[in-house]
């Protein structure tokens, strides 16, 4: 019977609930067979009315063939995500830690911290815990949660997980709340352990000093998948006179420029307490941002203003926001990326550096690509030299392509 319940947990661990066994149509078994860790609702034969958010769900195909455990999402169109492919394999608090710690070994050894002490420790899909995402801000941690399903799941890893982070050198835990929740001008975090998380502080990546605002900040914090790209702009800023970082945020470009070389550097964000953050970065890396400047308003009326006044960069970043939230505004989005990158290229002297990014998934390599051709830039003396993404603390699956979502070319 396609909802029959099966238990699952062996001797010793804690029963929580059996897993409700559901069919799958023959597409989403061929992609889980893959790899893919999502099953959207659609794909799902009819549901039993009791399965409720973070309920054990075993996937079989049409042929009776099991194809998948995870848990279940009442909210989500992503109905279904998948912990284990393994039939025996038990999804309990004990196979959370054992993923939870294999995840954290994977970083063992790469960071040195005195030159980088924040980094993620979970990746959630990309680590085999979908939906987990833990980063790491020297003895902080902050979790976030995609979705419904592993709010109770959460309580109930909570003792194991604050032993091993103990022992690990973090000693205080707290949940990030989606900005939705509650109110814009509170808080976005709540304590699980520990000591109350600071609501600044200064980290370091790879070498870059950087204040991040634990409680109100973008993401978990702080953008650290930039890290790599950091070091490469901080690098290419040698001898340049004359930097323009658009979409500048707190400043992690513009820093790594000024650190590098660059004699001025212009940081463009509609956020002016972006700034006040940037200019106490500045400083915490011994560097004076009043010979910089930093301008509160929109990128483009900028970049329109730069070229009517005839004002050239010997380098330009442009780090903007998701274009694309979701499939249906990729064409929206393409068309935005060529009018941004188009007016970056019109302020861009010759001999000059463009790097670009994007942070959307479902903008791919290729599609960037096309946003920075020729005849987009209106321009031929420009060619890439430098792609990167994510960095290794990052992780995606072959399958799903959903994980690499962030892309970086410098063109020279």
């Amino acid at each position: 019977m396609p909802h029959s319940q099966t238990t699952l947990y062996s001797p010793g661990c804690v029963t929580y609930r059996r897993a409700v066994r559901l069919l799958v149509s023959d597409s989403a078994a061929a992609s889980l067979e893959r790899g893919h860790p999502w099953v959207y609702r659609e794909a799902l034969k009819k549901l039993p009315p009791q399965i409720g958010a973070g309920d054990v769900v075993d996937l079989n195909d049409s042929k009776g063939n099991f194809v998948g455990r995870g848990l279940f999402d009442p909210t989500s169109p992503i109905a279904v995500r998948i912990h284990h492919r393994d039939p025996h394999t038990p999804l309990d608090v004990d196979s959370f830690i054992r993923r939870i710690k294999a995840a954290c070994a994977l970083r063992t050894g790469r960071f040195d911290p005195a030159d980088t002490n924040a980094y993620r420790l979970v990746n959630g899909e990309g680590d085999r815990i979908p939906g987990l995402v833990i980063d790491r801000y020297r003895d902080v941690a902050i979790v976030r949660l995609d979705g419904a399903s592993l709010d109770v799941w959460l309580e109930r890893i909570e003792p194991k997980l604050a032993q091993f982070f103990g022992e690990i050198g973090i000693f205080s835990c707290a949940k990030r709340v989606m900005r939705d929740e509650r109110d814009a001008a509170s808080t976005r975090i709540t304590p699980l352990w520990g000591s109350t998380a600071p609501i600044r502080m200064f980290i370091r990546e790879r070498g870059i000093a950087l204040e991040v605002d634990l409680h109100f900040g973008h993401k978990t914090g702080a953008f650290l998948d930039h890290r790599e790209n950091l070091s490469l702009v901080r690098m290419l800023s040698k001898n340049r006179k004359r930097v323009l970082n658009l979409f500048s945020y707190t400043g992690g470009f513009s820093i790594a420029a000024a650190l590098g070389g660059a004699e001025h550097v212009t940081s463009i964000d509609t956020a002016g307490p972006a700034h006040a953050s940037a200019q106490r970065s500045f400083r915490e890396n011994g560097l004076d941002p009043s010979v910089h400047t930093f301008v509160t308003g929109d990128a483009f009326a900028f970049l329109d203003a730069a070229k009517v006044r005839g004002e050239v960069f010997d380098f330009v970043i442009c780090d903007p926001p998701s274009f694309a939230p979701n499939e249906k505004s990729k064409p929206r989005a393409l068309t935005s990326y060529k009018k941004l990158h188009r007016a970056c290229a019109g302020v861009l002297s010759r001999g000059g550096v463009f790097c670009a990014a994007s942070c959307s998934s479902h903008v791919s390599f290729d599609d960037f690509m096309g946003t920075l051709d020729d005849a987009t830039l209106e321009r031929t003396d420009l060619r890439v030299t430098h792609t990167l993404g994510q960095p290794t603390d990052h992780p995606w699956l072959p399958a799903w392509p959903e994980g690499r979502y962030l892309k970086l070319a410098v063109l020279e």
